[in-house]
C-alpha cells in the first residue's frame, strides 16, 4: 500500500462526506426534505464504503499484513 493513495483515498473521503451534506443542505432549500435525503444518500453510502476499507487497510498495516511503502 502507497502512502500517498492512502491520502487520496482520505481525501475523498472527506470530500463525499461534505458533498453529500452540501447536497442535502442546498437540496433542502428547493426540494422537499425527502427527496433531498434521496439525493444525498448515495454520496454519503459511498464514503461510508471507503471509511471501512481505509479502517481495514490501516488495521491490516498495523498488523504488518499489509505492507506500507
Amino acid at each position: 500500500m502507497r502512502r500517498n493513495a492512502f491520502v487520496s483515498r482520505s481525501l475523498l473521503l472527506f470530500a463525499l462526506v461534505a458533498a453529500s451534506f452540501v447536497v442535502l443542505g442546498f437540496g433542502r432549500l428547493v426540494l422537499p426534505y425527502r427527496v433531498a435525503r434521496l439525493l444525498a444518500a448515495p454520496l454519503l453510502f459511498a464514503g461510508a464504503v471507503l471509511a471501512v476499507v481505509l479502517v481495514a487497510q490501516a488495521a491490516l498495516a498495523a498488523v504488518g499484513i499489509l505492507d506500507v511503502d
